[in-house]
């Protein structure tokens, strides 16, 4: 019983780490995806940049607390347990303040777009 106890722990491990690269994975390629869309409307020279920007860093950083997340099931010492807290609260704080910037960035947008309105109209 143990022994079927202790494989099943093994199979656990090794499939949360795979999980855990796998999102790793998919936080990188969105924020990639997201630079290569945004460098191309830097050059177009597109007004919503930022935000666009904004945004798929936040939803790469939601990836990667995803994987922290998954890896705690997996942590065997407090020391690792509370560097992962600490990881987990770094791009909790990094996540809220990307999309207080989003919120921001949208309000100015949708100004800008009344300003340009009112100005078409006079």
């Amino acid at each position: 019983m143990e022994n079927l106890i202790s494989n099943i722990e093994s199979y656990l491990t090794y499939f949360v780490e795979i999980c855990t690269v796998v999102l790793e994975l998919c936080g990188i390629l969105v924020l990639l995806a997201a630079a290569g869309k945004c460098f191309y409307q830097w050059i177009k020279g597109a007004k919503t940049l930022r935000l666009d920007l904004a945004q798929g860093i936040a939803l790469s950083l939601e990836f990667k607390m995803g994987s922290e997340v998954l890896r705690t099931v997996v942590v065997r010492e407090w020391e690792e347990l509370g560097i992962l807290g600490a990881i987990i609260l770094l791009r909790g704080v990094l996540t809220f303040l990307i999309h207080w910037e989003i919120k921001h960035e949208e309000q100015a947008l949708e100004k800008n777009e009344v300003d340009e309105e009112r100005e078409e109209q006079e």
